[in-house]
């Protein structure tokens, strides 16, 4: 199983699906791979448990979210307003 440079993790597909909808499947899954900083300790640790839960793998605070990244556009705007 090489050569997946250039398609990353949609490699494991094939030529299946169609190229429009591997590379949308690339950006989601980087998205919801990567770390995101925690709320409460501020460290760089909050990974993806599940559908919508976030777990900071520092301090261990669980909190629920946006499916692919921890907080959705809805969520920033409401944080926006209450501040």
């Amino acid at each position: 199983m090489g050569r997946t440079k250039k398609v990353k993790s949609a490699g494991r597909f094939g030529t299946r699906y169609g190229l429009r909808v591997r590379r949308t499947w690339v950006e989601i899954d980087v998205l919801q791979r990567q770390k995101y900083i925690c709320k409460k300790c501020g460290k760089k640790a909050v990974k993806r448990v599940g559908t919508g839960i976030w777990e900071c793998r520092h301090c261990g605070y669980k909190f629920a979210g946006g499916c692919y990244q921890p907080a959705t556009p809805g969520g920033r705007i409401v944080d926006k307003s209450l501040r």
